[in-house]
């Protein structure tokens, strides 16, 4: 008997209104929205723009959607296209369904027409925005717990996942959760990223490379634990060959990659050192203006002032010096005229 184990929710989509709020996009967005969040950081710190990262992330993240979809229906095709599914289904994306090879696959498309639009060299992007990439999957991970999909083993460990839906083939119990296990490493994937990244100052791509690696490690063991259909060949589901593949490639990258350009960029986007240094000597040249300024212009207002104090007393003197000519000249025509 299990005494205790994670409820799943009794629905995946609240209505308001006539609108759906469905878990699993509010998942995949917020994801997004902070992934593009670090990455900007990340990317500032490397001495990139602000906002650069979410300028790429419009190309990248609606080419990530489609890749990770196309990947999900080719390789679970007889869900949409078999006797009896409607094919129609392989584009309700809201319904779950979304392949992270495929997803990294064309999303690194969109990114590289991103990066060529504005000079950017793509390795260098993929390092800043790896770990936030880590923590969308995280967050979006919890989108197969509201659909009560993607679930491992029976069990009756504290922490198993409670399913209740029978729809598509489930049977309700406890199983294992391999939605929260998957959520986990991937943090963990992000955490050991930005340490290794801060430790060996990895760059060309190695930070995202060392972020493949690490995921598909733990999507081996976890794939491994899942029931739900999936292709198998030689005993092992797609996915764990697919794991394996990329993880060879990631390792054979960092390590070619070490040796043929060892180090990191110490330019990632064209400009963006000037426009820093021109803010900095306008800032300063401001605040030099500042201090400077009350100092002059009281000196120049007494200057002005004692100027002013001498022209009036310059001319009030003229003017007494005439008044006197004056006086002088009236009384010797007086003298004269007596005489």
């Amino acid at each position: 008997m299990t005494l205790a184990f994670i409820p799943s929710p009794a629905h995946g989509v609240v209505y308001l209104g006539p609108i759906p709020l469905r878990g699993y996009a509010f998942c995949i967005i917020i994801g997004v929205f902070v992934a593009v969040w670090l990455g900007n950081k990340r990317w500032i710190a490397r001495g990139g723009r602000s906002g650069t990262v979410a300028d790429i992330a419009v190309w990248a993240v609606p080419f990530g959607l489609v890749g990770g979809r196309l990947y999900h229906v080719i390789t679970d095709y007889e869900l949409y296209f078999s006797e009896g599914r409607d094919w129609v289904d392989a584009f309700k994306i809201w319904e779950g369904g979304l392949g992270i090879w495929g997803a990294i696959a064309l999303g690194a498309v969109g990114a590289w027409i991103g990066c060529r639009r504005r000079g950017i060299p793509l390795p260098a992007y993929a390092d800043a925005i790896a770990p936030g990439i880590a923590i969308a999957q995280a967050i979006g991970r919890w989108g197969n717990w509201f659909n009560q999909e993607l679930y491992g083993k029976p069990t009756d460990l504290p922490w198993a996942l409670k399913i209740t839906s029978s729809a598509d083939g489930r049977v309700p119990g406890t199983y294992h959760p391999t939605f929260l296990y998957e959520s986990l490493w991937c943090i963990g994937v992000a955490l050991l990223v930005i340490w290794a990244d801060r430790r060996f100052k990895l760059g060309h791509g190695r930070a995202f490379a060392l972020y493949v690696a690490a995921y598909c490690v733990g999507r081996f063991w976890i794939e491994y634990m899942r029931v739900d259909d999936a292709h198998h060949i030689l005993g092992l589901r797609l996915n764990d060959w697919t794991a394996m593949g990329v993880f060879l490639l990631a390792v054979i990258y960092i390590v070619i990659s070490a040796k043929i350009r060892p180090g990191r960029e110490e330019i990632v986007e064209p400009g963006a050192g000037d426009d820093d240094a021109t803010d900095t000597d306008t800032a300063e040249a401001e605040a030099e203006g500042d201090d400077a300024d009350p100092r002059d212009k009281a000196e120049v207002k007494a200057e002005d002032e004692a100027a002013g104090d001498d022209a009036e007393s310059t001319e009030a003197a003229e003017d007494e010096a005439a008044d006197k000519d004056d006086a002088n000249g009236e009384a010797g025509a007086t003298k004269a005229g007596k005489s």
